[in-house]
């Protein structure tokens, strides 16, 4: 197989979508993008994240076609179905667990696992099915390609594990062909893409010739604006076109859902509560299709008209005059059976999640002043109101850039790191990690209470060996070592506690802000050699994801290790 079948998955809060390449072309910028949503009269780069399973939890269908079927029907055969939507939200700020269950549109739960696996295995089939239209029927499996899935920056060691896991419930990858699922930081992805494009693939907000500019030492903010999380890298180019990140990925959860969230809390305010939940409850199709309309709204910066429903209509007349519920709002109005929402008010719906961009950016420049760019990515820099917002915010700062679709930034981006896993040579260790050791017991070093035997000699526990310091740069392909030794000698596992924290230099694992966050396992089958078994191991953390490997220093053998972040 070579090296240039790639398909890439941007698997997002409220749109996912993919791309591929089947070409080795490095120049190429243009893989293509599948399009969606010819059964409801559109032509999208993505499609809904939403998925729905059968009251047996049997998939049935994702995306745009849910919106045909599940949001049609309203009634109690609707209700028996598990409706998901944004469940990828569901990984966001903690620490993920195998069985994380999430709650259905109908309020019943369902193990988390199961819906992004399916959400994923969609997405596969419908890749391989697509690309064999594209070859005259050449027949393609899993196994040729590698896949690229696309993840927060921001997301936990935890969150993408249980991603892997999902993809190998999907099929994507096997026992064995591990190595083919790739991870793309989104705004990485993102960095990549828009390194390539010329000046003509931004759009201009405020005129004038825009082209990232690419000599060495340029220093540029990306940010992703997607629907959940707000996702912000710092990247500067270095000899050769790579980049190195300059400060760890920061950012929020209040993507441009946040802007949904308010509007539906104007229609509630608006109508008040009872009557608003009592809807909900009762059309939950029709709620989804007026939201639908708000998303399609929210790119303009202009005035806006909604159909009002006719069950929300009929339900609000029993109490009262339509025109009534509309005196005491502001910039909101009710016309013959339309909602006219004002430009203004519309605007304010986007103040909290702005605010929040703003701050963030705002302390990057605090901390770095020579940044030339802002790049907008991801599906809410479609807004017109964001991308001015930011414009005249930073104006005196420096340029701020868009491509002309940045929803597919991320998904073209993400299928050239497929193709150049190395794009980013150095990343900002956002943490200081270390392993549980145990090494001789000194008086004048160690704690008293930190000292215990074994039949040969005193030891100091719970020692924390730290591996690399926060706000390290690490490079993507460099690795850190350290030796293990079994406790016993019959011992064929070898369990080491793995740590984190935000000091710089803890000495032991159990002191304040120090987190247990995963194990290594290491199998070491032949015992016969007892206590006298060295285990190196070696962890790359320049990588999207913490790969480990471990060698037997005797025979040479080399030990499986596997790396659990999900485990309680």
């Amino acid at each position: 197989m070579g090296e240039s079948y790639i398909i890439s998955i941007d698997f997002g809060t409220t749109y996912s979508g993919y791309a591929f390449s089947l070409t080795s072309r490095e120049e190429e910028v243009n893989p293509h993008v599948k399009f969606w949503g010819e059964e409801v009269g559109l032509e999208t780069p993505k499609t809904p994240t939403c998925i729905l399973f059968d009251e047996h939890q049997q998939f049935v269908s994702f995306g745009y076609e849910v919106k045909q079927t599940y949001l049609r029907n309203s009634g109690k055969q609707s209700r028996a179905k598990f409706f998901f939507d944004c469940f990828k939200m569901s990984l966001y700020g903690k620490k993920v667990t195998t069985d994380l269950t999430i709650k259905a549109a109908n309020g019943r739960e369902m193990k988390a696992l199961k819906v992004f696996a399916e959400a994923l295995r969609f997405l596969k089939d419908d890749a391989l099915k697509t690309i064999q239209q594209n070859t005259e029927g050449k027949k393609f499996t899993a196994s040729d390609f590698t896949w690229v899935l696309t993840v927060p920056a921001i997301w936990d060691h935890s969150a993408k594990q249980f991603m892997r896991e999902a993809a190998t419930q999907a099929g994507i990858v096997t026992e064995g062909t591990e190595n083919n699922l790739v991870f793309a930081l989104e705004p990485e992805a993102a960095s990549v893409y828009c390194k390539k494009l010329p000046s003509e693939g931004f759009i201009a907000e405020n005129g004038g010739e825009s082209k990232l500019n690419q000599s060495p030492g340029t220093q540029y903010i990306i940010v992703d604006c997607g629907g959940g999380t707000i996702d912000i890298t710092v990247h500067e180019v270095l000899e050769g076109g790579f980049l190195k990140e300059l400060h760890k990925a920061s950012g929020n959860d209040m993507g441009g859902q946040t802007v949904d969230r308010k509007f539906k809390e104007f229609l509630r305010d608006t109508f008040s509560p009872e009557i608003w939940d009592e809807y909900e409850e009762k059309y939950p199709s029709e709620v989804r299709r007026i939201m639908y309309e708000f998303t399609l709204f929210k790119r303009k910066d202009e005035d806006m008209e909604i159909i009002c429903p006719l069950n929300l209509g009929m339900m609000a007349q029993k109490k009262q005059d339509m025109e009534e519920y509309f005196k005491r709002v502001q910039g909101a109005s009710y016309d013959d059976g339309v909602i006219k929402i004002s430009k203004q008010k519309l605007r304010s719906f986007f103040e909290e999640s702005l605010w929040s961009i703003t701050k963030s950016l705002r302390e990057i420049f605090y901390k770095t002043r020579s940044i030339k760019y802002i790049l907008l990515v991801g599906g809410f820099a479609e807004s017109q109101y964001l991308r001015r917002h930011i414009t005249d915010e930073f104006i005196d700062n420096c340029k701020v850039l868009c491509p002309f679709r940045p929803q597919e930034a991320i998904l073209k981006g993400a299928v050239e790191f497929g193709r150049n896993q190395g794009a980013v040579a150095s990343r900002k260790s956002a943490y200081t990690y270390g392993v549980h050791l145990s090494e001789e017991f000194k008086k004048s070093k160690h704690r008293e209470d930190k000292q215990y035997k074994n039949k040969d000699s005193i030891f100091c526990g719970d020692l924390f060996g730290k591996l690399v310091e926060i706000g390290e740069d690490v490079h993507w392909n460099e690795t850190r070592k350290f030796t293990v030794y079994p406790l016993e000698r019959d011992q064929t596992k070898i369990i080491i506690g793995f740590y984190r924290t935000k000091k710089k230099n803890p000495m032991y694992v159990d002191e304040a802000n120090v987190e247990k966050i995963g194990s290594f396992v290491v199998e070491s089958p032949d015992t016969s050699l007892g206590l006298n078994r060295q285990i190196d191991l070696e962890i790359k953390f320049g990588f999207t994801e913490l790969m480990v490997t471990g060698t037997d220093r005797e025979s040479g053998f080399v030990s499986t290790v596997s790396l659990n972040f999900m485990t309680n």
